[in-house]
């Protein structure tokens, strides 16, 4: 079976580990198939249909719709997409920075693979530079239990469950795409955040009997984001955080990259996705001076 490459205008990068591979659809048919419908559906969003539009916790596909939004945007301009970096490569980066980092590593096959991959514009120079990194985190089904009248606890007599810890392991890659970008001006980590567990506004819910659960933000048993804004220094939540921030520190200049956070108790669409996603990179094009490459 012949490989077909899908092209809106030219798209690299989509297969899994590989690096260098193109985004590829079975055949040439599929390939016909999605540019008709990229016509008639006036919008990447409807190549996927409604079904894709409903956050279904994969950004895997909202990384294939910006690839190829800014592929139809930016036809000049060459895109990649990697599911993943190796450790090597980080502590080349770093070590190519200041001779002094980038030396430890015991397993040759380390890596970090965030949820939605890593997208890559080709610069001048023939370097690929990242322009959007995308994670989704989900935690606390509060508001469905509390709407499905699921009572919850040891003893089932509760409508809110304890939140718990495992979003602390998004520190890991947050981390290691700053190593990467050490030199970089922009930081275009993406964070989605959905679930009762990341609300920042109070909400209430009824159960099917009528009775109101209110659910509020301050609740330290319900509420985890404060333990992800460390990742963004405490900036507004829901907001483009992705050109680099520069502080002065005792006579020092100090470069802040922080992620860009965006909360919200109810399921991300697609198309809330992608805008937000699409603002991120943009913002990595015009710090990269590329946005009027021709």
């Amino acid at each position: 079976m012949e490989e077909a490459v899908v092209r809106v205008r030219r798209v690299v990068g989509f297969k899994n580990e590989n690096i260098n591979l193109t985004l590829s659809i079975m055949k040439k048919k599929q390939t016909k198939r999605l540019s008709v419908q990229h016509e008639t559906s006036k919008g990447v969003i409807g190549i996927f249909g409604q079904s894709a539009q409903k956050h279904d916790g994969s950004v895997n596909e909202l990384s294939k719709l910006v690839l190829i939004t800014l592929q139809d945007e930016f036809p000049e301009l060459e895109f990649r997409y990697r599911a993943g970096l190796k450790k090597a490569e980080i502590n080349k980066k770093l070590n190519e920075v200041d001779h002094r980092l980038g030396k430890t590593i015991f397993l040759d096959k380390s890596r970090i693979k965030p949820d939605g991959g890593v997208i890559e514009v080709k610069d001048k120079d023939g370097k690929w530079r990242i322009v959007l990194v995308s994670e989704a985190k989900h935690q606390g089904k509060d508001i469905d239990n509390i709407s499905e009248g699921v009572l919850v606890g040891t003893k089932k007599n509760q409508d809110i469950m304890v939140a718990g810890n495992a979003i602390e392991r998004s520190h890991k890659n947050i981390n290691e795409i700053r190593n990467i970008m050490i030199d970089e001006k922009h930081f275009p980590y993406l964070l989605f955040l959905q679930g009762s567990n990341f609300l920042t506004e109070k909400i209430k819910i009824k159960t099917p009997e009528g009775r109101e659960v209110e659910l509020d933000p301050t609740n330290g048993a319900l509420n985890r984001i404060d333990r992800l804004t460390a990742a963004n220094y405490g900036l507004p939540i829901n907001e483009n955080c992705c050109e680099n921030i520069f502080i002065l520190v005792n006579d020092n200049l100090v470069m802040l990259q922080a992620v860009s956070i965006y909360a919200k108790g109810v399921p991300w669409t697609m198309n809330e996705m992608h805008e937000i996603a699409i603002e991120v990179t943009k913002t990595s094009l015009r710090v990269l001076g590329m946005l009027n490459a021709s």
